[in-house]
């Protein structure tokens, strides 16, 4: 997530993880040696898997993460005023300089129970990382599965723009959704300040009220002539009006024409233009063709056209038949142009408009991108499993709730196709596996569920990415969009499905089935019955 450095400090937390600390220290135990993992339970959107992002946001926290001098202050005075004053003497001199973190890569896919960071250092320490970790990670790898189950629904051959900004929950959920989103598989924002943060493509257009401000051709009396290829400057609106004579086009609203005119002189190798303020097939459409018509007389290619409201799967269809008509008329090629939308659209729309058949090229999707309207949370946690090598156990009811123990690594398994099969955690220390051995993998909690694979690749997930320091280098924000866009692509279709997708298995190896099941076991207390 885009923060400002001023608040990507240690302050960026919950007030409880400083009171445990404050346990810890009494107790003396604040400086014991622990793990914790960072993960998810289920999938987001009632999908089969969820993108990792955040991680180059953590690194560059734990590279700034020291209280200040006023930090201490507002927490002894305003928080814990009975607190010993050598707790805050310990809250001066923390870091992360004695903090690891592996982690999976950013742009990954990941699946529920996988530690996607594992933090090692002073219980007391890693406690304070918690709240902001959570925070660097929930959000953003929301937004990009969100994004990239877009893509897929679109397909690739479709271009996808953000346009979430004016309803993004305030600029850091804005800068955010537009940073996440192209990882996610977009291919630019209209938003400029993102644009020039993270160096994405900014794309846009016009609005209707720009087409509202124009009542007329009057209103052209001093448009400057537009120059040709060879840079001869001509009459544009004449040259307009002469297109629309030729193609028989009449009738149209003459305040959008005008509009039309206008913005196609202010950018006529970019022009594209909102066709639906008046109506879109008798007026808008019509309008764009005459304009673009010009242009192309001129040298110049049109970009397209967008719709905003209406049935788009029908438009879009309609739309193109009027750009084969009039390009025979005019002896011009109008296979080119471009047709693009942005209406309220989301997962299931994109779907439904491939089912109806349409002719939409580009997609332009807000409000269901950057505020996740269809799950607003992923709901990661940060779990204890080790402390002292001693691993821990959560346990509850519910099966889902209870947690992995112990230090863990996890392998991902690949087919003869070169397709995942399934991802394998094991306990550090243990053999790792290997290609072409044959390996048991078990449901960590059904012991009825387990298979044999053999695999033909063997990938390592997590690596030691902080050790004090920064371990690995930056990778820009293309390579990890290029690195989810090669996963997404070798997919089964049974997993990528956005309806009842197969769920991917998550495994554990014998030996880690074992050691949780006899802490389960051990732990859990013995019900007695009177």
């Amino acid at each position: 997530m885009y923060h400002s450095q001023e608040h990507m400090t240690p302050m960026l937390s919950d007030l409880y993880q400083v009171t445990m600390c404050y346990g810890y220290y009494l107790s003396g135990i604040i400086g014991k040696t622990a793990v914790f993992d960072l993960f998810f339970r289920n999938n987001p959107f009632k999908g089969s898997y969820t993108v990792f992002a955040g991680l180059q946001d953590v690194l560059d926290f734990l590279e700034n993460f020291r209280f200040t001098d006023d930090d201490i202050a507002y927490i002894r005075e305003s928080l814990l005023p009975q607190a010993d004053e050598g707790f805050f003497k310990w809250l001066k001199e923390v870091d992360a300089s004695v903090v690891r973190l592996s982690a999976m890569e950013e742009g990954a896919i990941v699946f529920p129970r996988e530690p996607l960071i594992r933090v090692e250092g002073p219980l007391g320490v890693c406690q304070l990382l918690e709240t902001t970790l959570l925070n660097l990670v929930n959000f953003p790898s929301l937004i990009a599965t969100n994004a990239a189950r877009m893509r897929i629904a679109a397909g690739f051959d479709k271009t996808m723009l953000e346009f979430g900004l004016r309803r993004a929950q305030g600029p850091d959920g804005g800068l955010s959704a537009s940073r996440f989103s192209y990882l996610g598989g977009f291919d630019g924002t209209s938003s400029m300040l993102a644009g020039k943060l993270f160096n994405l493509p900014v794309k846009g257009t016009h609005a209707h009220a720009f087409v509202q401000a124009f009542h007329g051709l009057e209103d052209l009396r001093n448009l400057p002539g537009l120059k040709d290829a060879k840079g001869k400057e001509v009459d544009f609106k004449a040259l307009v009006l002469a297109t629309a004579e030729e193609a028989g086009i009449y009738n149209t609203n003459q305040g959008e024409l005008a509009a039309f005119i206008a913005y196609a002189s202010a950018f006529p190798d970019n022009f594209l233009a909102l066709v639906d303020t008046y109506d879109t097939l008798r007026s808008g459409v019509p309008n764009f063709i005459t304009v673009a018509g010009a242009l192309k007389k001129l040298g110049h290619e049109p970009v397209g056209i967008r719709l905003d409201s209406g049935d788009l799967a029908y438009l879009s269809r309609e739309t193109r038949k009027l750009f084969t008509k009039y390009g025979q008329r005019l002896n011009l090629d109008f296979s080119g142009v471009r047709i693009a939308a942005s209406n309220d659209i989301n997962e299931e729309v994109l779907l439904s408009l491939n089912h109806q058949g349409h002719e939409i090229d580009i997609f332009g999707v807000g409000t269901h991108l950057v505020t996740c309207q269809a799950q607003p949370a992923l709901g990661c946690v940060y779990k204890l499993v080790e402390i002292e090598g001693s691993p821990r156990i959560k346990l509850s009811q519910q099966v889902v709730k209870i947690t992995i123990p112990g230090c863990k690594d996890c392998y991902r398994l690949y087919g003869k196709d070169d397709a995942p099969l399934a991802d394998l955690m094991i306990m550090v220390g243990e053999d790792v596996p290997e290609k072409g051995e044959r390996i048991l993998c078990h449901h960590p909690f059904d012991e009825t569920k387990r298979v044999y694979i053999v695999p033909s690749r063997v990938e390592k997930l997590n690596h030691l990415v902080w050790k004090g320091a920064r371990m690995i280098e930056s990778v820009s924000l293309h390579q990890q969009r290029k690195r989810l866009m090669d996963q997404l692509k070798i997919m089964r279709d049974d997993y990528a499905r956005p309806v009842n997708p197969a769920q991917y298995k998550v495994s554990v190896t014998e030996t880690l089935f074992k050691f949780l099941h006899e802490l389960w076991s051990s732990e859990a207390p013995i019900e007695e019955i009177l």
